[in-house]
């Protein structure tokens, strides 16, 4: 079953000059997550925003928990979380308080509320810190506060948009437990990002936007494979370079590439290990001692940088956003 359907969203700012969507489609299955992978200003923010009901598309259609997000919004919001880029709690309020507050905005009833703030307090491992000031929380601990205030409601989807933006790496390992906590229970997840890595640690399931459009979609593993097989790779002295490349090339029954300033002589393989053993043997029996040498599998940075031609650049349409107050 689907929890998350959207179809040929189109969502425009500056009078039709900037498409901020472009014909989206994605779904995603219940109990499963969903990163959504893509440079600044791909469209991955007004993705969520308009599945959680906060901003309607100029045209399209989206489903949430089987919930028709325009025309029942107050229904969707029901049943879904969100935790944006930017913590929403109240600063000069304690953790305690805040999730308090929530609860009782989502009509908990003040004994309730209090109940399930406890419970999201020790679940998201704040409880030491419950009656502290946010202002005094390090990043880390805002972005779980954050997210346990999303949670407030129990939501059968959860939306987070880039959740581990401004974090350290330690502060990003955390949030990843967290939310991986989650999944285990079931929640349906979308998740976006800009890094690899998270995706790649994450979700069942990557969906690569670009400039508005779903461009790719798979596992991890099946995005990889699309980029080719394994390289080979080999570091030696300069004066063993063209050697080196003809060795090369035997193994591979490719023309090899190579990076004159590492020295560095690469080549897609489709053997494997029996092709490093080969290169290995070769060398060897030429007399000439490897620098360095390996196999390497495509990483999530070389799928994205194939399929989008580019790094993450901040682009036109998420800028409008921003100044509309609205990332």
């Amino acid at each position: 079953m689907k929890s998350v359907i959207a179809e040929n969203l189109v969502k425009t700012y500056d009078k039709g000059r900037v498409r901020a969507l472009d014909d989206l489609s994605l779904d995603v299955e219940e109990g499963t997550v969903l990163s959504v992978l893509g440079p600044n200003g791909a469209g991955k923010t007004t993705t969520v925003r308009i599945l959680s009901t906060l901003l309607r598309p100029d045209s399209g259609k989206a489903t949430v928990a089987g919930i028709d997000v325009i025309k029942n919004p107050e229904k969707v919001r029901e049943v879904i979380g969100l935790s944006g880029q930017y913590a929403a709690v109240d600063e000069i309020l304690t953790g305690y308080d805040n999730l308090v507050m929530f609860g009782e905005l989502y009509h908990l009833g003040k004994k309730q509320a209090v109940i399930r703030a406890n419970e999201l307090l020790e679940r998201f491992s704040l409880t030491d810190a419950a009656k502290r000031p946010i202002k005094n929380y390090s990043g880390g601990m805002r972005r779980r506060l954050d997210l346990a205030a999303s949670l407030i409601v129990k939501p059968k989807v959860l939306f987070l948009d880039e959740p581990t933006t401004g974090l350290d790496p330690r502060g990003r390992q955390e949030m990843w437990g967290v939310i991986q906590e989650l999944v285990k229970g079931g929640v349906t997840l979308l998740l976006t990002t800009q890094y690899l890595e998270e995706a790649d640690q994450l979700a069942d399931e990557i969906a690569v936007i670009d400039t508005g459009k779903v461009i790719a979609r798979g596992t991890s593993d099946a995005l990889k494979k699309q980029v080719g097989g394994e390289r080979l790779e080999v570091v030696v002295e300069q004066i063993h370079v063209a050697k080196t490349m003809e060795i090369v090339a035997a193994v591979s029954g490719q023309k090899p590439a190579l990076d004159e300033g590492l020295r560095q002589i690469s080549s897609p393989v489709s053997t494997g290990s029996a092709a490093l053993f080969e290169v290995l043997k070769s060398l060897d029996s030429a007399g000439i001692h490897a620098l360095d040498v390996g196999l390497k599998r495509p990483s999530l940075d070389d799928v994205f940088l194939s399929l989008t031609g580019h790094a993450a650049e901040e682009k036109k349409e998420e800028v409008t956003e921003k100044k509309r107050g609205r990332k």
